[in-house]
C-alpha cells in the first residue's frame, strides 16, 4: 500500500509539473466577433487550437474566407523564432513564433521567403482572453490591419 502511495504521489507531482511549465496560449479558442475588428472581406479565423506534439506546439485553425468557404491550416514547430511550413494557407507557406514572454508571441508569416504578415499574440493575465493584432498585405497587394479577440474554450 506505501508503495502505491508513493508512486501516486510522484505521478501527481510530475502531472503538477508539467502544468505548472505549460504555455497560457495552449488549449482551443474561439473567436469573439463582437470584440474583434475586421476589416471587410478580411477571412477570420474562428476557432485556433493549440496542442503538444511531441516537443513541438501543434497549431490548428479553422475558419472562413471573405466568400463564407471554410478555412484550414496548420503549423508545427517551436515558438523560437525560425521559420516552420505551414499547410493550408494561401498567403504564406511559413510562419514563425516568438516567445516574447508567459503571455505574448510574435508571429510572422512569410509567402516563398517575403514576409506577408507580422503580429502579437497576448493572452490575458487570467488566460481567459487572447488578442491577435495582425499587419498583412492581402493578394491584392493592400496593407490591412485587424484585432481578434479569442474566449478560452
Amino acid at each position: 500500500m506505501k508503495i502505491r502511495t508513493i508512486a501516486l504521489t510522484i505521478a501527481m507531482s510530475f502531472a503538477a509539473l508539467t502544468l505548472s511549465f505549460a504555455s497560457p496560449q495552449m488549449g482551443t479558442w474561439k473567436l469573439d466577433e463582437a470584440k474583434s475588428k475586421f476589416p471587410a472581406g478580411a477571412t477570420k479565423n474562428h476557432t485556433v487550437t493549440y496542442e503538444a506534439a511531441g516537443d513541438n506546439i501543434k497549431v490548428t485553425v479553422d475558419g472562413a474566407d471573405a466568400q463564407g468557404n471554410p478555412t484550414h491550416n496548420e503549423w508545427t514547430g517551436k515558438f523560437d523564432g525560425k521559420d516552420y511550413p505551414l499547410v493550408g494557407d494561401p498567403n504564406a507557406d511559413t510562419r514563425s513564433y516568438k516567445k516574447v514572454s508567459d503571455h505574448k508571441l510574435e508571429l510572422t508569416n512569410k509567402k516563398g521567403g517575403k514576409v506577408t504578415a507580422t503580429g502579437t499574440i497576448v493572452v490575458s493575465a487570467d488566460g481567459k482572453t487572447r488578442t491577435v493584432t495582425v499587419s498583412a498585405t492581402d493578394a491584392a497587394g493592400k496593407k490591412v490591419h485587424y484585432v481578434a479577440v479569442y474566449d478560452k474554450q
